[in-house]
């Protein structure tokens, strides 16, 4: 009965991400239009979504039947939110099979060592796990931070704690952010050593993070994916199956950075103290 089921489970989801995959909107409910002459998410062989509290309950193991190859789950938010769905979304997607990674959404008004040491006392250093991923995007519309953010400020705190995620948990990691975020602090090049997600629902990501090569690429806001009771990020990945497995092998984790990057990489301090010590010279 279990195997009738989950084969049951993966004709449909493999029948609803072929379709969703071909009419889905630019974040909307019709079908993609992105750039005429550039790829589109169908181009890429491998999706994954990423969830948070608002999905609620996922039945992980009807997300890995449907044909999504990963997922990204909120971890942490500032220094004293957890996500509460992040434990259940962790164990269930690794019963499931499926690789998965945990973020960190910063909060401006926070010392950014307080937000990386609640980050590792919420999430588990598994090698098994998808590199972390620092989530910066601006929060005009917050009500208890007010902080203006500059490149002055803002670059140096990142590299913290993109330090710090690598100096912990022992992986590369990556950053997510918006494109008004991205135009308005990375565009220039900033933090171009590390590997980037970007979202981008009405084009791809060559037209609004130009010259910058990209890792994941958050397609759609509104997706829906068997397993998942309402709307769901959905992503690509930006190479191949082969490419793909590379990156998933818990082996490549101490070597996965270009060598360039590799060679050029300072090395990370021994400990927390030690950061925020060297972050503050």
């Amino acid at each position: 009965m279990h195997d009738l089921r989950h084969f049951a489970y993966r004709l449909a989801g493999a029948a609803l991400l072929a379709a969703g995959l071909s009419a889905c909107a630019d974040g909307g409910g019709g079908t993609f239009d992105f750039d005429a002459d550039l790829p589109k998410p169908h181009d890429y062989p491998i999706h994954g979504i990423d969830v948070s509290k608002f999905q609620g309950t996922v039945d992980w193991n009807a997300v890995a039947a449907s044909g999504v190859k990963f997922a990204y789950l909120k971890a942490t938010e500032g220094g004293d939110h957890v996500d509460e769905q992040f434990q259940a979304n962790w164990q269930g997607a690794a019963a499931a099979g499926l690789p998965r990674g945990a973020y960190h959404f910063v909060y401006w008004c926070r010392p950014w060592t307080e937000e990386m040491s609640w980050f590792e006392q919420n999430v588990p250093v598994d090698p098994n796990a998808l590199p972390p991923v620092l989530d910066v995007e601006a929060t005009p519309t917050s009500h208890t931070c007010h902080r203006h953010l500059d490149q002055a400020s803002v670059i140096p705190e990142m590299r913290a704690m993109l330090q710090e995620m690598e100096r912990h948990f022992g992986k590369w990691p990556i950053i997510y952010s918006t494109v008004d975020f991205y135009e308005a602090m990375l565009s220039d090049g900033q933090l171009s050593d590390y590997r980037i997600w970007v979202r981008s629902v009405k084009h791809h990501p060559s037209v609004k993070y130009a010259g910058r090569e990209w890792t994941f690429w958050q397609y759609q806001s509104d997706g829906h994916v068997p397993g998942v009771d309402g709307k769901v990020d959905r992503n690509a990945f930006a190479g191949s199956e082969a490419a793909w497995q590379a990156f998933v092998n818990p082996n490549a984790a101490a070597s996965d950075k270009p060598p360039a990057i590799q060679a050029a990489a300072d090395q990370p301090p021994a400990d927390l103290a030690t950061a925020q010590a060297q972050a503050t010279q």
